[in-house]
């Protein structure tokens, strides 16, 4: 099986942990034809679960960012379906207390948990939490 982990939104990622242990991660595609074919390339030969960020509009969000969020959200969770990749949606509550990183909004905390976790990838803000979600997904869907 070949992990997922969908982090939304314009300053989120994309990962993938292959059945044999290597990670890999990527800041989220600029267009949704690129999301797509990323996520060909990853079905290739192999059998995919994704888990993407449950999320939704923030109180203080613009109305024409929570637009644009809910656009991207909704493309992201449309070429997991049209591709017929198995997925689940993970509150980050959730998927945060699992991997022992509550955040409570400071995104040096998720960063520094997967640079524990992927020591041999260059983390930063935009792939640490896809990534977590990715290693989320491997622990609690085996």
């Amino acid at each position: 099986m070949t992990y997922i982990g969908i982090d939304p939104g314009q300053s989120g990622g994309i990962s993938v942990i292959w059945a044999d242990g290597q990670a890999a991660a990527w800041k989220m595609p600029e267009t949704e034809d690129d999301v797509v074919e990323m996520l060909s390339e990853l079905q290739s030969g192999n059998e995919l679960f994704a888990v993407i960020e449950k999320v939704h509009s923030m109180p203080k969000q613009g109305v024409a960012s929570s637009f644009t969020f809910g656009q991207n959200y909704g493309g992201l969770r449309m070429a997991l379906a049209a591709l017929k990749i198995r997925r689940e949606h993970v509150t980050p509550q959730k998927w945060q207390k699992e991997m022992g990183c509550m955040t409570k909004g400071d995104k040096n905390v998720s960063k520094r948990r997967a640079q524990e976790l992927f020591p041999k990838i260059k983390v930063t803000h935009a792939i640490a939490d896809c990534l977590l979600i990715a290693e989320y997904a491997r622990r609690t869907y085996k």
